[in-house]
């Protein structure tokens, strides 16, 4: 045997297969379950329910009650409720006084949320020029300020503006010409309604200082740059540059505000020793009213339901913006 013949051929590796075509993506795909849409509506569903049961049935007993006839007797049980239509919104409708209520409203929900705006963007912008550690100390007091009990910051307000003892009288007899002493602040309604005002004013500016504190964070810098670049000041930059940006911020926080400011119940009734005279009536303390202390409850609930429907009036103009600002951006 030669050695050409001993000569063992060397192995030839298999050859390699072309990998499997990938999924054509035109294919008809299967029916897409709809389990996936459900399972947003199953993770709701506990605080939809909880809303339902808490303010579900307390608006539609307003709305029942406020097409009745219900006073102290049907409230004992002694008569049945009566359906009487719309006449608890006419006798409110055609009352002299309720229009008043409303025009007093109006103008202090928008006497405090310009009020509350304005106070709260200047506090705002100084907060983007302080030192750090004095940033920190302001934004401590604003939170204690905002976390302070309504009641408690009632009776501060109560004490800083007494016609004996109070502080705001004696800071201001110590200006030349200037005799406060023995002042009533609550002796008219424009005065004591600017004393309210200002405590719900100081209890809501924390809120839209912090919140626009964050949406300052927000403008670009480069931005402001180029607008001072252009020979633009620190209004025009403010103006062009800044307001744009917080817009959406300034549109949320002045419906809110409307919507707080129209909502005010306690301010007024502890200011006033739980008996508002007419001249500090507004819209809530009216239908409280109107329902605990003449005891109709149908028409107090029907100034209630009045009220919400201003309010809700108030949440559309507010979604209306919000839309078109989605749409510009």
């Amino acid at each position: 045997m030669s050695a050409a013949d001993t000569h063992i051929p060397a192995k030839v590796p298999p050859p390699r297969q072309a990998p499997p075509p990938p999924p054509d993506s035109r294919r008809p795909r299967g029916p897409r379950t709809s389990g996936g849409a459900a399972v947003p509506w199953l993770l709701l569903a506990p605080c939809l329910l909880i809303l339902a049961l808490v303010m579900g049935y307390p608006l539609a007993r307003l709305v029942t009650l406020s097409f009745q006839k219900f006073g102290q007797s049907q409230l004992w049980g002694f008569q049945p409720a009566e359906s009487v239509g719309f006449d608890n919104f006419a006798k409110v409708l055609g009352d002299g006084e309720f229009w008043a209520v409303v025009l007093r409203t109006i103008v202090f929900a928008g006497g405090a949320v310009v009020l509350t705006m304005v106070i709260g963007m200047a506090l705002a912008l100084l907060l983007q020029r302080v030192s750090g550690w004095l940033k920190v100390l302001i934004n401590i007091v604003l939170v204690a300020g905002w976390g302070m009990p309504v009641i408690v910051a009632t009776t501060v307000f109560k004490w800083l503006f007494d016609s004996d003892y109070g502080v705001f009288n004696a800071l201001l007899s110590k200006l030349p010409g200037v005799d406060m002493v023995g002042h009533n602040w609550f002796a008219s309604g424009p005065q004591g309604l600017a004393v309210i005002m200002l405590l719900v004013v100081w209890g809501a500016v924390p809120f839209v200082v912090i919140t626009l504190s964050a949406g300052l964070t927000q403008v670009p810098r480069e931005l402001e740059e180029a607008a001072r670049l252009d020979g633009a000041g620190s209004w025009g930059v403010f103006r062009y540059v800044t307001l744009p940006v917080l817009k959406p911020i300034i549109v949320m926080l002045t419906t809110l505000s409307v919507i707080w400011d129209m909502g005010v119940f306690p301010q007024v009734f502890v200011m006033r020793g739980g008996h508002p005279e007419p001249e500090f009536q507004v819209l809530n303390t009216y239908s409280y009213d109107r329902a605990f202390v003449v005891n109709d409850y149908a028409q107090g609930s029907a100034i209630a339901l009045i009220t919400v429907l201003l309010l809700l009036g108030v949440v559309a103009v507010y979604m209306r913006q919000m839309l078109k600002i989605g749409e510009v951006e």
